[in-house]
């Protein structure tokens, strides 16, 4: 493919010396830059890509883009210069560019917001294939297309690997995306030139405050989905009409769909029952009632299915296909995932890991089981947002009957240090707590706490199958520990 074919519609300030050279594929990390590539020298979190440029020049890269000018000590006379006002945003063109606009032949609905994101894409992609459409679905837990499946490293993949996965949905015969869309994402432009046909809005809540500068940056972040990402507004803005933050959103898709549990909200329902078995209530929709039966358990997940009904019901999917996506979706990989080896008490991993959904997971612990006693075993990430661990800390002591506090990812971070700021909120409240810094010794110390009829939350890891340690990652599966911990106390002998 020409230069000037993948940098079509990329700002730049100089008229491109070469549009006729000739290249070979697209690399933003010099590591993987090849003969004849092209090298966006991007600026990251922690690494700044015009720091590896001459890696990528010596590993054969033809062509760099950069913010940056041309140094006076880079001159090599066969490597094309381009210098644009923004790189993140040439890098998602040129992808698009490179894979030949896969997102003009799909359906994209994209979900933020700071908790639900998961489950309610999770939802929709369960109803969109009951309605028979061949998708994609991209997030927290994996990116998946009808040609592979891949363990997930960020919520949002970087703009080049998204046009990737777009182009191999499109190839595969694919008609629909589904996709989280995280506020990090969003301010590094890595959806840039995307148009969604749904946006949905679950709910915002302090988070990411390490890298936004406060909650009021946090929204605008989100904010851009719903103005347009370079490829107008989406048609449908689904917004949760509970939360204030969505007052903000309206007016910019140019269709407004709202679902919640207040007075007002276009899909809404007034009674439902919760049970360990599951969900059973009835909607109420623009397009008519909806049967809801669902595996899934919690006020939470009353909220994740009405959001997923508007956003099927906004890209015309009829109710029996809805009924019966939903009814498909029995669990979601580490959301209130039930983990049972016949113990005579219950054990819950879940990936909550912020102040508002660990007390929504407690309230919906207590709500399911109000007789027995709460034990919450839960850590803080390293190098990360210090100020909501002693929150975390009151929020699990006020809802709990013990709290054992370990780490979850401590990263570079002292994890001692990740703890004691924790318990800090903890010790505001008379809950007692246990310090354990060791995860898998922490959850044999809550099953020694438990006695029957008790609920044991293990909280923070969810899905992953790793532990972020100073050294680097390691494997830690929350959920294959939990069972064997429980096998190895005799517990489910006899079961198949």
């Amino acid at each position: 493919m020409k230069l000037g074919e993948i940098l079509a519609g990329v700002t730049i300030t100089q008229p491109l010396a070469d549009a006729a050279r000739e290249v070979t594929g697209i690399a933003y990390d010099s590591r993987k830059a090849a003969p004849g590539s092209a090298f966006f020298a991007i600026r990251g979190e922690s690494v700044d890509g015009n720091n590896f440029v001459s890696d990528a020049i010596k590993r054969g890269a033809s062509a760099v883009i950069s913010e940056l000018p041309r140094p006076a000590t880079e001159n090599s006379a066969d490597v094309i210069w381009v210098q644009v006002p923004e790189a993140r945003k040439a890098l998602a063109i040129a992808s698009s560019n490179f894979f030949d606009h896969p997102t003009a032949a799909l359906k994209l609905i994209a979900i933020t917001g700071t908790a639900g994101k998961t489950t309610t894409s999770f939802l929709v992609d369960s109803i969109l294939k009951s309605a028979g459409m061949t998708t994609g679905l991209f997030g927290t837990i994996v990116y998946r297309t009808p040609r592979s499946e891949i363990h997930a490293t960020n919520t949002t993949p970087e703009s080049f690997e998204m046009q990737r996965f777009f182009a191999e949905l499109r190839d595969a015969g694919g008609v629909a995306g589904v996709m989280e869309v995280s506020s990090h994402a969003l301010s590094m432009d890595r959806i840039w030139g995307c148009h969604f046909e749904v946006a949905v809005f679950t709910n915002l809540t302090s988070d990411h405050l390490d890298y936004h500068k406060n909650v009021d940056d946090y929204f605008a972040a989100k904010r851009r989905l719903f103005e347009g990402t370079g490829a107008g507004a989406p048609g449908t803005a689904v917004l949760n009409s509970d939360d204030a933050r969505s007052a903000g959103l309206r007016g910019l898709a140019k269709r407004t769909l709202t679902f919640g549990l207040g007075e007002g909200a276009e899909v809404s329902t007034r009674k439902f029952e919760l049970a360990f078995e599951g969900l059973h209530f009835t909607v109420d929709t623009p397009d008519g009632r909806i049967d809801v039966r669902s595996g899934l358990v919690g006020r939470i997940n009353v909220y994740n299915i009405l959001a997923a009904i508007a956003a099927a019901q906004a890209m015309g999917i009829p109710r029996s296909a809805i009924e019966k996506g939903i009814a498909a979706l029995s669990a979601v990989p580490g959301r209130f995932e039930r983990i049972d080896c016949g113990q005579p008490f219950l054990v819950i991993v879940d990936y909550a890991h912020t102040d508002d959904s660990l007390r929504k997971l407690l309230v919906t612990a207590r709500e399911l089981h109000p007789e027995g006693r709460i034990i919450t075993l839960f850590g803080n990430g390293g190098d990360r947002d210090r100020t909501k661990r002693p929150a975390m800390g009151e929020t699990a002591a006020r809802a709990s009957d013990l709290v054992i506090l370990t780490v979850d990812n401590p990263r570079s971070e002292d994890p001692l240090r990740t703890i004691n700021d924790s318990v800090v909120g903890v010790q505001r409240t008379r809950t007692p707590y246990r310090v354990e810094p060791d995860r898998e010794r922490a959850i044999a110390m809550a099953y020694s706490e438990a006695r029957p009829g008790d609920i044991v939350l293990l909280v923070g890891k969810g899905h992953e199958t790793y532990q972020v340690m100073k050294e680097g990652p390691v494997y830690f599966n929350e959920r294959e520990v939990a069972r064997r911990l429980l096998l190895e106390r005799g517990y489910g002998k006899g079961r198949t």
